[in-house]
Protein backbone atom coordinates (compact mmCIF):
# COMPACT_ATOMS: atom_id res chain seq x y z
CA UNK A 1 0.00 0.00 0.00
CA UNK A 2 1.29 3.20 -0.83
CA UNK A 3 0.99 6.46 1.40
CA UNK A 4 -0.28 9.81 -0.54
CA UNK A 5 -0.16 13.02 1.37
CA UNK A 6 -1.78 16.19 0.48
CA UNK A 7 -1.25 19.28 2.00
CA UNK A 8 -4.24 21.68 1.11
CA UNK A 9 -7.69 21.39 0.17
CA UNK A 10 -8.45 24.02 -2.17
CA UNK A 11 -9.43 23.66 -5.67
CA UNK A 12 -5.77 22.02 -6.48
CA UNK A 13 -5.62 19.92 -3.41
CA UNK A 14 -9.55 18.89 -3.46
CA UNK A 15 -9.63 17.82 -6.99
CA UNK A 16 -6.28 15.99 -6.55
CA UNK A 17 -7.67 13.77 -3.92
CA UNK A 18 -10.88 12.88 -5.55
CA UNK A 19 -9.19 12.26 -8.82
CA UNK A 20 -6.94 9.87 -6.97
CA UNK A 21 -9.51 8.16 -4.59
CA UNK A 22 -11.19 7.39 -8.46
CA UNK A 23 -7.94 5.97 -9.94
CA UNK A 24 -6.42 4.17 -7.35
CA UNK A 25 -9.79 3.16 -5.16
CA UNK A 26 -8.76 1.89 -1.32
CA UNK A 27 -5.95 -0.09 -2.24
CA UNK A 28 -3.84 2.68 -1.75
CA UNK A 29 -4.06 5.37 1.39
CA UNK A 30 -4.89 8.65 0.36
CA UNK A 31 -4.58 11.11 3.04
CA UNK A 32 -5.85 15.23 3.12
CA UNK A 33 -4.08 17.76 5.55
CA UNK A 34 -6.00 20.83 6.08
CA UNK A 35 -5.99 23.35 9.01
CA UNK A 36 -9.76 24.39 7.70
CA UNK A 37 -12.74 21.88 8.63
CA UNK A 38 -14.74 23.43 5.60
CA UNK A 39 -14.06 24.00 2.02
CA UNK A 40 -14.71 27.10 0.45
CA UNK A 41 -15.78 28.23 -3.34
CA UNK A 42 -13.64 31.26 -3.13
CA UNK A 43 -14.79 32.57 -6.33
CA UNK A 44 -18.40 33.20 -5.09
CA UNK A 45 -17.13 34.51 -2.09
CA UNK A 46 -17.44 38.05 -4.26
CA UNK A 47 -21.33 37.76 -3.69
CA UNK A 48 -21.02 36.90 -0.66
CA UNK A 49 -18.78 40.47 0.01
CA UNK A 50 -22.03 42.11 -1.31
CA UNK A 51 -24.62 40.23 0.57
CA UNK A 52 -26.10 38.32 -2.33
CA UNK A 53 -25.24 35.09 -0.93
CA UNK A 54 -24.71 33.53 2.60
CA UNK A 55 -21.46 31.99 4.18
CA UNK A 56 -23.51 29.05 4.02
CA UNK A 57 -23.87 28.92 0.14
CA UNK A 58 -19.98 28.94 -0.62
CA UNK A 59 -18.68 26.47 1.96
CA UNK A 60 -19.20 22.71 3.26
CA UNK A 61 -17.45 20.74 6.00
CA UNK A 62 -14.73 17.85 3.94
CA UNK A 63 -15.42 14.94 6.53
CA UNK A 64 -18.22 13.68 5.24
CA UNK A 65 -17.17 14.00 1.60
CA UNK A 66 -13.48 12.61 2.24
CA UNK A 67 -15.38 9.98 4.26
CA UNK A 68 -17.13 8.83 1.40
CA UNK A 69 -14.55 8.63 -0.90
CA UNK A 70 -12.20 6.74 1.98
CA UNK A 71 -10.31 9.59 2.12
CA UNK A 72 -8.08 10.07 5.27
CA UNK A 73 -8.57 13.69 6.37
CA UNK A 74 -6.26 15.06 9.11
CA UNK A 75 -7.64 18.76 9.72
CA UNK A 76 -3.63 20.11 10.86
CA UNK A 77 -1.16 22.45 9.37
CA UNK A 78 1.79 21.34 8.17
CA UNK A 79 4.73 22.93 9.17
CA UNK A 80 7.88 20.86 7.87
CA UNK A 81 8.64 18.33 5.22
CA UNK A 82 11.51 15.70 5.95
CA UNK A 83 12.18 14.22 2.62
CA UNK A 84 14.50 12.13 3.35
CA UNK A 85 13.09 10.83 6.05
CA UNK A 86 14.28 10.67 9.87
CA UNK A 87 16.87 9.39 12.50
CA UNK A 88 13.93 6.62 13.19
CA UNK A 89 13.15 5.90 9.23
CA UNK A 90 14.46 6.69 5.87
CA UNK A 91 10.54 7.52 4.90
CA UNK A 92 9.59 10.84 4.26
CA UNK A 93 7.74 12.50 6.43
CA UNK A 94 5.37 15.34 7.34
CA UNK A 95 5.38 17.23 10.63
CA UNK A 96 2.10 18.75 10.87
CA UNK A 97 0.29 20.42 13.61
CA UNK A 98 -3.49 19.69 14.49
CA UNK A 99 -6.18 22.55 14.12
CA UNK A 100 -8.89 20.64 15.41
CA UNK A 101 -10.74 21.55 18.46
CA UNK A 102 -10.32 18.64 20.64
CA UNK A 103 -6.64 18.44 19.63
CA UNK A 104 -5.63 21.36 19.01
CA UNK A 105 -2.07 21.99 19.40
CA UNK A 106 -1.00 18.18 19.09
CA UNK A 107 2.07 17.87 16.95
CA UNK A 108 2.39 14.38 14.63
CA UNK A 109 4.81 13.27 11.70
CA UNK A 110 3.26 11.55 9.26
CA UNK A 111 4.94 9.06 6.53
CA UNK A 112 4.32 9.58 2.72
CA UNK A 113 5.56 7.43 -0.52
CA UNK A 114 3.82 10.21 -2.50
CA UNK A 115 3.91 14.41 -1.41
CA UNK A 116 1.49 17.12 -3.22
CA UNK A 117 1.83 20.35 -1.68
CA UNK A 118 -1.55 22.27 -2.57
CA UNK A 119 -1.34 24.60 0.37
CA UNK A 120 -2.61 27.73 -1.40
CA UNK A 121 -1.78 31.45 -0.52
CA UNK A 122 -0.19 32.74 2.78
CA UNK A 123 -2.42 36.19 2.79
CA UNK A 124 0.66 38.55 3.72
CA UNK A 125 -1.41 41.35 5.06
CA UNK A 126 1.32 42.06 6.92
CA UNK A 127 3.34 43.17 3.91
CA UNK A 128 1.67 46.25 4.12
CA UNK A 129 1.36 48.52 7.22
CA UNK A 130 -2.47 48.76 8.22
CA UNK A 131 -4.11 46.36 5.62
CA UNK A 132 -6.54 44.17 6.43
CA UNK A 133 -9.70 42.86 8.80
CA UNK A 134 -7.17 42.70 11.92
CA UNK A 135 -6.88 46.58 11.40
CA UNK A 136 -10.06 47.09 11.28
CA UNK A 137 -9.38 49.20 8.51
CA UNK A 138 -9.48 47.49 5.02
CA UNK A 139 -11.82 44.66 4.76
CA UNK A 140 -11.00 41.49 1.77
CA UNK A 141 -12.87 38.50 0.35
CA UNK A 142 -10.14 36.16 0.39
CA UNK A 143 -12.00 33.56 2.97
CA UNK A 144 -16.17 33.34 3.52
CA UNK A 145 -15.68 35.40 7.01
CA UNK A 146 -13.79 38.24 5.15
CA UNK A 147 -16.26 38.14 2.90
CA UNK A 148 -19.28 38.54 5.49
CA UNK A 149 -17.69 40.93 7.68
CA UNK A 150 -16.96 43.09 4.00
CA UNK A 151 -20.74 42.85 3.35
CA UNK A 152 -21.72 44.10 6.60
CA UNK A 153 -19.30 47.11 6.45
CA UNK A 154 -21.17 47.91 2.54
CA UNK A 155 -24.18 47.92 4.07
CA UNK A 156 -23.19 50.25 6.26
CA UNK A 157 -21.90 52.72 3.43
CA UNK A 158 -25.57 52.39 1.60
CA UNK A 159 -27.01 52.87 4.80
CA UNK A 160 -25.12 56.04 5.27
CA UNK A 161 -25.90 57.34 1.81
CA UNK A 162 -29.56 56.60 1.98
CA UNK A 163 -29.28 59.35 4.50
CA UNK A 164 -27.73 62.14 2.36
CA UNK A 165 -24.03 61.16 3.21
CA UNK A 166 -21.64 61.16 0.23
CA UNK A 167 -19.55 58.21 0.58
CA UNK A 168 -15.72 57.07 -1.03
CA UNK A 169 -15.35 53.52 -1.86
CA UNK A 170 -12.31 52.16 -2.44
CA UNK A 171 -11.46 48.65 -4.23
CA UNK A 172 -8.34 46.97 -5.57
CA UNK A 173 -4.88 45.63 -4.24
CA UNK A 174 -3.28 46.35 -1.47
CA UNK A 175 0.25 45.73 -2.33
CA UNK A 176 2.09 46.74 -5.52
CA UNK A 177 3.14 42.81 -6.06
CA UNK A 178 -0.40 41.72 -5.65
CA UNK A 179 -2.10 38.87 -7.66
CA UNK A 180 -6.21 38.59 -8.24
CA UNK A 181 -6.54 41.42 -10.28
CA UNK A 182 -9.82 39.44 -11.42
CA UNK A 183 -11.17 39.37 -8.24
CA UNK A 184 -10.99 42.71 -7.41
CA UNK A 185 -12.30 43.43 -10.95
CA UNK A 186 -15.47 41.41 -9.63
CA UNK A 187 -15.77 43.13 -6.21
CA UNK A 188 -15.74 46.64 -7.81
CA UNK A 189 -18.26 46.38 -10.34
CA UNK A 190 -20.63 44.05 -7.78
CA UNK A 191 -20.56 47.16 -5.27
CA UNK A 192 -21.21 49.44 -7.89
CA UNK A 193 -24.39 47.27 -8.83
CA UNK A 194 -25.58 47.27 -5.11
CA UNK A 195 -25.03 50.49 -4.91
CA UNK A 196 -27.09 51.40 -7.74
CA UNK A 197 -29.76 48.36 -6.64
CA UNK A 198 -30.20 50.78 -3.41
CA UNK A 199 -30.32 53.91 -5.80
CA UNK A 200 -27.30 55.52 -4.11
CA UNK A 201 -25.08 55.26 -6.87
CA UNK A 202 -25.16 59.34 -7.11
CA UNK A 203 -23.39 59.97 -3.91
CA UNK A 204 -20.95 57.48 -3.96
CA UNK A 205 -17.32 57.70 -5.62
CA UNK A 206 -15.83 54.63 -6.23
CA UNK A 207 -11.94 53.81 -7.00
CA UNK A 208 -10.24 50.87 -8.38
CA UNK A 209 -6.47 51.01 -7.23
CA UNK A 210 -4.75 48.89 -9.16
CA UNK A 211 -0.81 47.74 -9.39
CA UNK A 212 -1.74 47.35 -13.41
CA UNK A 213 -0.14 49.45 -15.65
CA UNK A 214 -2.74 49.31 -17.78
CA UNK A 215 -6.82 48.34 -17.24
CA UNK A 216 -7.46 44.45 -18.12
CA UNK A 217 -4.13 43.55 -17.81
CA UNK A 218 -5.31 41.47 -15.15
CA UNK A 219 -1.85 39.69 -14.35
CA UNK A 220 -1.71 37.85 -17.77
CA UNK A 221 0.02 41.26 -19.88
CA UNK A 222 -3.50 41.96 -21.17
CA UNK A 223 -5.38 40.12 -23.98
CA UNK A 224 -5.89 40.86 -28.00
CA UNK A 225 -8.95 39.34 -29.04
CA UNK A 226 -10.96 39.40 -32.53
CA UNK A 227 -14.27 40.80 -32.91
CA UNK A 228 -16.05 40.49 -35.99
CA UNK A 229 -12.66 40.24 -38.09
CA UNK A 230 -10.83 43.31 -36.26
CA UNK A 231 -8.35 43.02 -33.04
CA UNK A 232 -8.93 44.66 -30.29
CA UNK A 233 -7.67 44.50 -26.49
CA UNK A 234 -8.72 43.72 -23.43
CA UNK A 235 -7.23 47.23 -21.84
CA UNK A 236 -9.89 49.30 -24.71
CA UNK A 237 -12.63 46.72 -24.26
CA UNK A 238 -12.19 46.97 -19.97
CA UNK A 239 -11.50 50.82 -20.44
CA UNK A 240 -15.45 51.08 -22.21
CA UNK A 241 -16.83 48.98 -18.95
CA UNK A 242 -15.25 51.52 -16.64
CA UNK A 243 -16.32 54.41 -18.26
CA UNK A 244 -19.92 53.10 -19.04
CA UNK A 245 -20.13 52.71 -15.25
CA UNK A 246 -18.19 55.90 -13.82
CA UNK A 247 -15.24 53.59 -12.01
CA UNK A 248 -12.22 55.65 -11.19
CA UNK A 249 -9.11 53.76 -12.30
CA UNK A 250 -5.91 54.57 -10.11
CA UNK A 251 -3.35 52.82 -12.24
CA UNK A 252 0.28 51.61 -11.44
CA UNK A 253 0.05 51.73 -7.21
CA UNK A 254 1.49 50.46 -4.66
CA UNK A 255 -0.28 50.63 -1.56
CA UNK A 256 2.47 51.68 1.08
CA UNK A 257 0.45 51.94 4.32
CA UNK A 258 -3.14 52.31 5.69
CA UNK A 259 -4.49 54.33 8.48
CA UNK A 260 -7.81 54.76 9.24
CA UNK A 261 -10.14 56.39 6.62
CA UNK A 262 -6.87 56.88 4.56
CA UNK A 263 -4.72 54.70 2.04
CA UNK A 264 -1.24 55.92 1.34
CA UNK A 265 -0.04 54.84 -2.37
CA UNK A 266 3.05 54.95 -4.66
CA UNK A 267 2.45 55.38 -8.03
CA UNK A 268 4.80 54.30 -11.18
CA UNK A 269 6.22 58.04 -11.36
CA UNK A 270 7.49 57.78 -8.38
CA UNK A 271 5.00 60.52 -6.61
CA UNK A 272 3.05 59.71 -3.10
CA UNK A 273 -0.76 60.20 -2.82
CA UNK A 274 -3.43 59.86 -0.04
CA UNK A 275 -6.95 59.07 -0.96
CA UNK A 276 -9.71 59.05 2.28
CA UNK A 277 -12.16 56.53 2.46
CA UNK A 278 -15.22 55.11 3.86
CA UNK A 279 -14.93 51.35 2.28
CA UNK A 280 -12.28 49.74 0.86
CA UNK A 281 -11.30 46.38 0.00
CA UNK A 282 -7.88 45.91 -0.68
CA UNK A 283 -6.16 42.41 -1.47
CA UNK A 284 -3.34 41.32 0.09
CA UNK A 285 -0.28 40.12 -1.83
CA UNK A 286 0.14 36.22 -1.68
CA UNK A 287 3.24 34.28 -0.14
CA UNK A 288 3.56 30.57 0.47
CA UNK A 289 2.35 29.16 3.76
CA UNK A 290 5.58 28.70 6.24
CA UNK A 291 7.14 25.58 5.54
CA UNK A 292 10.58 24.49 6.31
CA UNK A 293 12.64 21.80 4.70
CA UNK A 294 14.85 19.15 6.86
CA UNK A 295 17.45 16.43 5.89
CA UNK A 296 17.69 13.44 7.33
CA UNK A 297 19.53 14.96 10.01
CA UNK A 298 18.29 17.79 11.30
CA UNK A 299 19.40 20.53 8.80
CA UNK A 300 17.32 23.10 7.38
CA UNK A 301 17.29 22.26 3.60
CA UNK A 302 14.36 24.54 3.43
CA UNK A 303 16.15 27.26 0.48
CA UNK A 304 16.73 23.68 -1.36
CA UNK A 305 12.96 23.37 -1.88
CA UNK A 306 11.34 26.26 -1.69
CA UNK A 307 12.08 30.08 -2.85
CA UNK A 308 12.56 33.51 -1.07
CA UNK A 309 8.57 34.30 -1.69
CA UNK A 310 7.40 30.98 -0.41
CA UNK A 311 6.35 29.06 -2.73
CA UNK A 312 8.02 25.59 -3.92
CA UNK A 313 10.34 25.27 -6.58
CA UNK A 314 9.14 22.71 -9.71
CA UNK A 315 10.66 21.94 -13.08
CA UNK A 316 10.69 25.71 -13.92
CA UNK A 317 13.35 28.04 -15.10
CA UNK A 318 14.69 29.83 -11.91
CA UNK A 319 17.68 31.35 -14.24
CA UNK A 320 16.67 34.90 -13.12
CA UNK A 321 17.01 35.52 -17.23
CA UNK A 322 15.79 39.57 -18.25
CA UNK A 323 12.41 40.24 -19.52
CA UNK A 324 13.69 40.41 -23.41
CA UNK A 325 14.82 36.35 -22.86
CA UNK A 326 11.56 35.39 -20.82
CA UNK A 327 9.76 32.45 -23.15
CA UNK A 328 6.73 30.10 -22.70
CA UNK A 329 9.04 26.84 -21.66
CA UNK A 330 10.25 28.57 -18.44
CA UNK A 331 7.31 27.32 -17.31
CA UNK A 332 6.78 24.58 -15.35
CA UNK A 333 5.04 21.12 -16.75
CA UNK A 334 4.64 18.47 -14.41
CA UNK A 335 5.03 20.38 -11.09
CA UNK A 336 7.15 17.73 -9.74
CA UNK A 337 9.37 19.44 -7.10
CA UNK A 338 13.32 20.06 -8.11
CA UNK A 339 15.88 17.02 -6.97
CA UNK A 340 12.67 14.55 -6.22
CA UNK A 341 10.58 12.24 -7.90
CA UNK A 342 7.54 11.71 -5.15
CA UNK A 343 6.68 16.17 -4.93
CA UNK A 344 4.85 18.07 -6.40
CA UNK A 345 3.62 21.71 -6.35
CA UNK A 346 0.34 22.84 -7.19
CA UNK A 347 -1.71 25.84 -7.62
CA UNK A 348 -0.91 28.80 -6.31
CA UNK A 349 2.18 26.51 -4.30
CA UNK A 350 4.17 26.17 -6.68
CA UNK A 351 6.78 29.15 -7.91
CA UNK A 352 6.29 30.88 -10.95
CA UNK A 353 9.55 31.54 -13.07
CA UNK A 354 9.22 35.18 -13.24
CA UNK A 355 5.35 37.36 -14.06
CA UNK A 356 3.76 37.21 -17.00
CA UNK A 357 3.35 40.79 -17.17
CA UNK A 358 5.97 43.16 -18.16
CA UNK A 359 7.99 43.41 -14.76
CA UNK A 360 8.01 47.21 -13.89
CA UNK A 361 9.26 49.47 -11.13
CA UNK A 362 8.32 53.09 -9.53
CA UNK A 363 10.78 56.09 -10.29
CA UNK A 364 11.76 55.13 -6.93
CA UNK A 365 12.57 51.63 -7.25
CA UNK A 366 9.68 50.18 -6.29
CA UNK A 367 8.38 46.97 -7.77
CA UNK A 368 4.43 47.79 -8.90
CA UNK A 369 4.09 44.58 -11.19
CA UNK A 370 1.08 41.85 -10.79
CA UNK A 371 1.93 38.25 -10.04
CA UNK A 372 1.01 35.73 -12.06
CA UNK A 373 -2.47 34.49 -10.98
CA UNK A 374 -2.55 30.52 -10.67
CA UNK A 375 -6.38 30.22 -9.12
CA UNK A 376 -9.30 28.34 -10.16
CA UNK A 377 -9.45 26.69 -13.55
CA UNK A 378 -5.22 26.39 -13.69
CA UNK A 379 -5.24 24.85 -10.04
CA UNK A 380 -7.61 22.33 -10.86
CA UNK A 381 -6.10 21.02 -14.44
CA UNK A 382 -2.59 20.97 -12.44
CA UNK A 383 -4.25 19.32 -9.81
CA UNK A 384 -5.90 16.51 -12.00
CA UNK A 385 -2.61 16.48 -13.54
CA UNK A 386 -0.41 15.27 -11.02
CA UNK A 387 -3.08 12.61 -9.34
CA UNK A 388 -2.54 10.55 -13.25
CA UNK A 389 0.84 10.82 -12.50
CA UNK A 390 1.01 9.50 -9.04
CA UNK A 391 -1.66 7.25 -10.39
CA UNK A 392 0.08 6.35 -13.16
CA UNK A 393 3.98 5.52 -10.63
CA UNK A 394 1.95 3.38 -8.29
CA UNK A 395 0.33 1.10 -11.01
CA UNK A 396 2.99 1.00 -13.97
CA UNK A 397 6.33 2.02 -11.74
CA UNK A 398 8.11 5.09 -10.75
CA UNK A 399 9.44 5.30 -14.56
CA UNK A 400 5.79 6.26 -15.84
CA UNK A 401 6.16 9.23 -17.31
CA UNK A 402 4.60 12.11 -15.47
CA UNK A 403 1.43 14.35 -17.21
CA UNK A 404 1.93 17.91 -18.30
CA UNK A 405 -0.26 20.73 -17.87
CA UNK A 406 1.82 23.83 -18.62
CA UNK A 407 0.31 27.21 -18.22
CA UNK A 408 2.05 27.97 -21.84
CA UNK A 409 -0.07 25.31 -23.52
CA UNK A 410 -3.02 25.46 -20.98
CA UNK A 411 -6.39 27.73 -21.83
CA UNK A 412 -8.57 29.04 -19.19
CA UNK A 413 -12.17 30.54 -18.91
CA UNK A 414 -12.78 33.18 -16.45
CA UNK A 415 -16.32 34.59 -15.82
CA UNK A 416 -16.20 37.77 -14.06
CA UNK A 417 -19.38 39.24 -12.68
CA UNK A 418 -20.22 42.62 -13.15
CA UNK A 419 -23.21 42.56 -10.95
CA UNK A 420 -25.52 39.95 -9.43
CA UNK A 421 -29.38 40.70 -10.60
CA UNK A 422 -31.12 37.45 -12.50
CA UNK A 423 -32.54 39.60 -14.65
CA UNK A 424 -30.16 42.73 -14.75
CA UNK A 425 -26.98 41.66 -13.88
CA UNK A 426 -24.10 41.16 -16.09
CA UNK A 427 -20.70 39.37 -16.03
CA UNK A 428 -17.48 39.42 -17.85
CA UNK A 429 -16.95 36.00 -19.94
CA UNK A 430 -13.15 35.80 -21.33
CA UNK A 431 -11.21 32.90 -22.50
CA UNK A 432 -7.39 32.91 -23.29
CA UNK A 433 -5.47 30.30 -25.26
CA UNK A 434 -2.75 29.62 -23.69
CA UNK A 435 -2.42 31.23 -20.58
CA UNK A 436 0.75 32.29 -20.36
CA UNK A 437 1.76 34.14 -24.12
CA UNK A 438 3.84 32.19 -26.64
CA UNK A 439 5.33 34.45 -29.14
CA UNK A 440 7.16 31.75 -30.83
CA UNK A 441 4.05 30.30 -31.90
CA UNK A 442 1.22 32.87 -31.67
CA UNK A 443 2.35 36.97 -33.20
CA UNK A 444 0.23 38.31 -30.43
CA UNK A 445 1.46 35.51 -27.91
CA UNK A 446 -2.13 33.71 -28.13
CA UNK A 447 -4.42 32.09 -30.37
CA UNK A 448 -6.66 34.78 -31.90
CA UNK A 449 -9.66 32.09 -32.23
CA UNK A 450 -9.72 31.02 -28.47
CA UNK A 451 -9.08 34.32 -27.23
CA UNK A 452 -12.29 36.36 -26.84
CA UNK A 453 -14.17 38.52 -24.58
CA UNK A 454 -17.60 38.98 -24.09
CA UNK A 455 -19.92 41.00 -21.20
CA UNK A 456 -23.34 40.69 -20.51
CA UNK A 457 -26.36 39.05 -18.87
CA UNK A 458 -26.23 35.85 -20.09
CA UNK A 459 -22.49 35.60 -18.44
CA UNK A 460 -24.07 36.50 -14.94
CA UNK A 461 -26.03 33.18 -15.67
CA UNK A 462 -22.90 31.20 -16.70
CA UNK A 463 -21.61 32.44 -13.60
CA UNK A 464 -24.38 31.11 -11.54
CA UNK A 465 -24.32 27.59 -12.89
CA UNK A 466 -20.81 27.53 -12.60
CA UNK A 467 -21.14 28.53 -8.91
CA UNK A 468 -23.65 25.40 -8.54
CA UNK A 469 -22.07 23.45 -10.67
CA UNK A 470 -18.65 23.33 -9.31
CA UNK A 471 -19.77 23.18 -5.56
CA UNK A 472 -21.93 19.59 -7.09
CA UNK A 473 -18.44 18.63 -8.55
CA UNK A 474 -16.64 19.82 -4.94
CA UNK A 475 -18.99 17.52 -2.97
CA UNK A 476 -17.97 14.41 -5.30
CA UNK A 477 -21.91 13.79 -6.37
CA UNK A 478 -22.54 10.96 -9.40
CA UNK A 479 -20.69 11.49 -12.15
CA UNK A 480 -18.55 14.61 -10.52
CA UNK A 481 -15.70 13.57 -12.98
CA UNK A 482 -17.22 14.11 -15.86
CA UNK A 483 -17.11 18.11 -14.93
CA UNK A 484 -14.45 19.44 -16.40
CA UNK A 485 -12.22 21.31 -14.52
Amino acid sequence: MSDVVILGAGVAGHTAALHLSRLLGREHRITVVSPNSHWNWIPSNIWVGVGKMSKQDVVFPLAPIYARRHIRFIQAKAVAIRPYGDAESDRPAVDIVHTSPPEDGREERIRYDFLVNATGPNLRFGATEGLGPQHGTTVSVCTADHAVEAAGRLRGVIERCRAGEHQTLVVGMGHGTCTCEGAAFEYVFNVDNELREAGVRDLARVVYLTNESRLGDFGVGGMVFNEGGYQTTSELWTESLFRERGVEPILGAHVERVEPGTVHFETLDGTHHALDFDFAMLLPPFGGVPLAAFDRDGTEITQQLFAPSGFMKVDADYSGKPYEQWSASDWPQTYQAQGFDNIWAVGIAFAPPHQISRPLTSANGTVITPSPPRTGMPSGVMGKTVALTIADRIRRGPRAEAHRASMADMGAACVASAGANLRTGSAAAMTMMPIVPDYTRFPTGRSLDDTRGELGLAGHWVKLLLHYMFIYKAKARPGWFLIPE
